[in-house]
């Protein structure tokens, strides 16, 4: 479906903000959605972007619906394997195995058959199969030594299944192995090796701090009583006096997203 230039174009920049956003900030990428959705709801890259948006913030009815409007103007079946996520995230692993079984999975690329693998092995894991889901997850793109977009991933879920089944020394190995193919950082595989190796991590920063508030209270000295009461009067004095605001800040505070969303689109 085409749209006149200037309506495309407001569609166009709506979109890009999604795509930037839904990340970082899942609520405004939504937000933006379904400003895009509201003027060309007949598009269908439109309704697949309000579904991964909708994704994005655990809205799975809605984005559920997304994609079956997007699927039946696309006939396409790449959405196929979120729609069965969707399924899983309404509380129904039934209908997401259901749909690991049907023709339209045939019809998927490498990477949509792999992904609907994963879907299908938590859909075991949500009824408590954990067996079936390990056996699931085993496959010749698992087996395999070549490193894929999907390859990480798919060790991650195969050794936490693993984990889970009480096979911890398997466990250890595939996550070691996710880490191999885990270039870019994607999973927490190192950290999940580095408990299971016993490994502690100490976050420096929050030591420092506390070294520094340790510090502090050695350097200052002790209010006496007087002073003590002094300062908690000044503080219920302060809280009576600022209280009536309180209700007046908190109004605005749903509609801050709104008006940003409303004035990016505008520029």
């Amino acid at each position: 479906m085409s749209l006149p230039k200037t309506l495309a174009d407001d569609v166009a920049r709506n979109l890009v903000m999604v795509a930037q956003l839904i990340d970082e900030d899942p609520e405004r990428a939504y937000a933006y959605s379904r400003i895009a959705l509201r003027l060309a709801s007949r598009v269908a890259a439109v309704r697949e972007a309000a579904g991964f948006a909708a994704y994005a913030t655990q809205k799975y009815a809605e984005a559920l619906a997304e994609f079956r409007a997007a699927r039946r103007m696309t006939g396409n079946v790449d959405l196929w394997p979120v729609m069965a996520d969707c399924e899983r995230g309404l509380g129904r692993p039934e209908r997401a195995m259901a749909m690991a079984g049907e023709p339209e999975v045939q019809k998927l690329d490498k990477a949509g058959q792999v992904e609907m693998r994963l879907v299908a092995a938590g859909a075991r894991r949500d009824m408590g199969q954990i067996d079936a889901a390990i056996v699931t997850l085993q496959s010749p793109e698992l087996a395999s030594s070549s490193v894929q977009p999907w390859t990480a991933r798919l060790r991650y879920a195969y050794a936490d299944a693993l984990l889970s089944a009480g096979r911890e020394d398997e466990a250890r190995e595939w996550f070691a192995k996710t880490i191999e193919a885990d270039k870019d950082g994607a999973t927490d595989a190192s950290d999940r090796l580095a408990e299971l190796d016993g490994v502690e991590f100490v976050d420096a920063m929050v030591e420092e701090d506390d070294e520094d508030a340790d510090e502090d209270d050695d350097l200052n000295p002790v209010l006496d009583a007087d002073t003590d009461t002094d300062v908690d009067t000044d503080v219920v004095d302060d809280d009576e006096d600022s209280g009536d605001g309180d209700e007046d800040d908190d109004d605005g505070v749903d509609e801050e997203v709104d008006e940003e969303v409303e004035r990016d689109t505008k520029h």
